[in-house]
């Protein structure tokens, strides 16, 4: 079992949504996320005062999958998300210890879905 991270431009969203779920994989949470990459943000002049923006809007996806579904996620992920351009995210990859579905007790990968 693993936890899938992913961290993409807002407007890609649907994209790897559609492309998730060609590939079968329908259960995630999505985030709003800030931060700053090798974007370094933008400028933008306010009242005509320029300001630095350095936090950019992010989506964060979390998808925990059954190490069968990892690449097929992964692929998916990229698929979606990918314009080429810096600031097209990153997919973190992580163990899952344990997983408990609340409603039914289930543990393990039973519990994922």
């Amino acid at each position: 079992m693993k936890l899938i991270i992913a961290v993409i431009r807002p407007e890609q969203l649907s994209d790897v949504k559609e492309q998730l779920k060609e590939a079968s994989v329908n259960l995630m949470t999505v985030v709003n996320a800030i931060g700053s990459g090798r974007q370094k943000g933008y400028p933008e002049t306010y009242r005509g005062i320029k300001h630095e923006i350095k936090l950019l809007n992010k989506i964060e996806l979390q998808i925990a999958v059954n190490d069968d579904y990892v690449e097929p996620t992964i692929k998916a992920i990229i698929r979606g998300a990918k314009t080429g351009h810096i600031g097209d995210g990153k997919i973190f990859i992580t163990p899952i210890e344990e997983v408990v579905r609340i409603r039914t007790s289930e543990r393990g990968s039973r519990a994922i879905g």
